[in-house]
């Protein structure tokens, strides 16, 4: 087995490293002046890119999410949206609305009404040609699916 052996070597100093040298460019100021402007031009000329309409920041799907944020149930003082009665809202090119949702028990009484409120609101937003209301027991309903702003609203944090 062999050892790696460590030798030290003792010296009286180190020459210093040599220092950079920036030359002084010769620029005017208004040649300053034109070169920050086109830095800047392109900088300003850039805009983000739009959100489809029915994607998440898209006027259609955030019309759908303020029309649900205006329903609330009527046992909860709470909308459905961030009671987390909302499972997923798909929106197709043309404005076709899915919306997936579930009620807090089967047993619920709006569970007959509500679904058709939600249809009839999706379908008053604009850009929104017709939508579908997906009604589902898997996964089954429970407090966790709240938003922090319900819970606070119903005193659970």
């Amino acid at each position: 087995m062999s050892m790696n052996r460590i030798e030290i070597e003792e010296v009286e100093g180190v020459e210093p490293p040599r220092r950079a040298r920036v030359e002084e460019a010769v620029e005017t100021p208004a040649e300053k002046l034109e070169r920050k402007r086109d830095y800047l031009d392109g900088f300003l000329a850039e805009q983000p890119a739009a959100a489809a309409p029915g994607e998440p920041g898209g006027d259609i799907y955030e019309g759908v999410i303020a029309a649900l944020k205006e329903i609330f149930d009527p046992e909860i003082p709470v909308n459905i949206y961030d009671l987390g009665l909302i499972y997923g809202v798909d929106v197709e090119e043309g404005g076709s609305v899915m919306v997936t949702m579930t009620l807090t028990t089967p047993h619920c009484p709006v569970a007959e009404s509500m679904p058709a409120e939600v249809q009839l609101r999706v379908e008053a937003v604009p850009g929104v040609r017709d939508a579908e209301v997906n009604l589902v027991w898997d996964p089954a309903w429970d407090p966790q699916k709240m938003s922090d702003d319900a819970k606070l609203e119903l005193g659970m944090l």
